[in-house]
């Protein structure tokens, strides 16, 4: 294959609101790097943030930088010795925070928590190109059973996967709060792993309606139209929901939700709170709730419960909701900053 000197790339052209389609080099892959022709991505949260060059945008995001960190596409050269068993022409996509392979927490094998860790589309140049680098040990192989559209929502759908099964779920009644694509996928694998009950909540009809088309089991509740109190009278859940899995971001949802655990109860937090947000925490204390914040995926048994949950029938597909060609990425971000969308895939072939 002929790998061209310039592409197109999606960047953060000035430091302002807004996103640009501009030409770019070909990146060269440094040593232990790999190049890829993309093939779909995705557009993220943190894609919007970006776009539309909040705080947390500014602090992170350099000038002239390309974005995005979720994809699937084809590796068409390599720069290393040793391969770890990838080669030129395998379809790949990739765990996108780049540790340091050195500190403590690297060292005794948990990666996730590096705090070296950098981020791809967000610190480091990413993905919303024709063609990307990303470290060889990041990569993860494509199984040609699975849609490459499918392994370009991995990275978020790996969010959902560290979050649900942070805590054992057979048997439990689980409160999912915020119906977002992760929410949505969240609620789908609580209810794969054998919860009793799976109770998602949002105030968009339109997210728990796609909800219902990912996993029909899962019961949906728009919080403006009826109360949790009488949801959980109906299903039988007596004390409160043993588990909570929060990835809203919202403080309202999340005080509702430590007001309806049972006492004892686990809650994993994903939603990134604005400061400031109240919380009873003598509700939390009194209550001897257990909080664990989830950051990414566990590198890599999320990634391989990931694969395993997808080829036993999670309909990870459904949450994909529209396809453009990557010309069109405006309009792929005014639909996921409308939220009248699942996920949003920019195809790049």
């Amino acid at each position: 294959m002929t790998i061209p000197s310039k592409m197109d790339a999606i960047i953060k052209k000035e430091l302002k609101k807004g996103i640009w389609l501009e030409k770019v080099d070909v990146p060269k892959p440094p040593y232990g790097w790999a190049l890829i022709k993309i093939k779909r991505t995705s557009i993220c949260g943190s894609d919007i943030h970006i776009f539309e060059w909040n705080e947390w945008a500014q602090r992170n995001v350099k000038q002239g930088m390309t974005i995005g960190h979720e994809f699937a596409g084809e590796i068409v050269q390599i720069n290393c010795d040793d391969t770890m068993g990838f080669k030129v022409g395998d379809f790949v996509t990739a765990e996108g925070h780049v540790v340091c392979g050195k500190c403590k927490n690297c060292r005794i094998e948990r990666q996730h928590l590096c705090p070296q860790t950098k981020g791809i589309g967000v610190n480091l140049n990413g993905i919303f190109a024709q063609y990307a680098i990303a470290p060889v040990y990041n990569l993860w192989k494509c199984d040609p059973s699975i849609p490459l559209e499918e392994y370009s929502v991995f990275d978020p759908f790996g969010n959902a996967v560290h979050s649900a099964l942070s805590f054992p779920l057979a048997g439990e009644d689980v409160l999912v709060t915020g119906a977002g694509p992760i929410g949505i996928l969240t609620a789908a694998v609580a209810k794969k792993a054998g919860a009793a009950n799976v109770v998602l909540t949002n105030r968009s009809n339109y997210r728990l309606d796609l909800a219902k088309k990912v996993c029909p089991e899962i019961v949906t509740v728009n919080t403006k139209e009826k109360s949790l109190e009488e949801v959980m009278k109906g299903l039988g859940i007596e004390g409160g929901f043993g588990v909570g899995l929060e990835m809203s971001g919202s403080g309202e949802s999340l005080n509702l939700m430590v007001k309806n655990m049972i006492m004892g109860g686990n809650i994993a937090l994903l939603g990134v709170f604005d400061h400031g947000i109240p919380v009873d925490w003598n509700k939390i204390i009194m209550g001897a709730l257990t909080l664990k914040g989830i950051y990414g995926r566990e590198m890599f048994k999320s990634w391989q419960q990931m694969n395993a949950l997808v080829k036993s029938g999670l309909k990870l597909g459904q949450v994909i909701t529209h396809r453009l060609h990557y010309t069109d990425y405006l309009k792929g971000f005014e639909l996921m900053a409308s939220k009248q969308c699942g996920k949003v895939i920019l195809e790049w072939d």
